[in-house]
């Protein structure tokens, strides 16, 4: 799969994933796609509760080994 953007998050706790997702997201298209890659447990329903709030669509999320992989399609 591609992606427009790709973010690493590793080492950080919430809320710095999602912060740094909503400015990678204002920096695309709609329609386009953002890769965030992270390493907080928390990320998971975090980013569930952060497209559920702004709209943006959740296309997968996936754990790979201790981190955990989140692709995003912006409004």
């Amino acid at each position: 799969m591609n992606f427009d953007k790709e973010i690493d998050t590793s080492g950080l706790n919430c809320p710095l994933p999602i912060l740094k997702a909503k400015k990678a997201l204002a920096e695309l298209q709609s329609g386009q796609t953002l890769k965030v890659v992270a390493t907080d447990p928390g990320s998971l329903r975090d980013f569930q509760a952060f497209t559920k709030q702004t709209g943006h669509e959740l296309i997968d999320q996936q754990t790979a080994g201790t981190s955990f992989i989140h692709v995003l399609r912006r409004r």
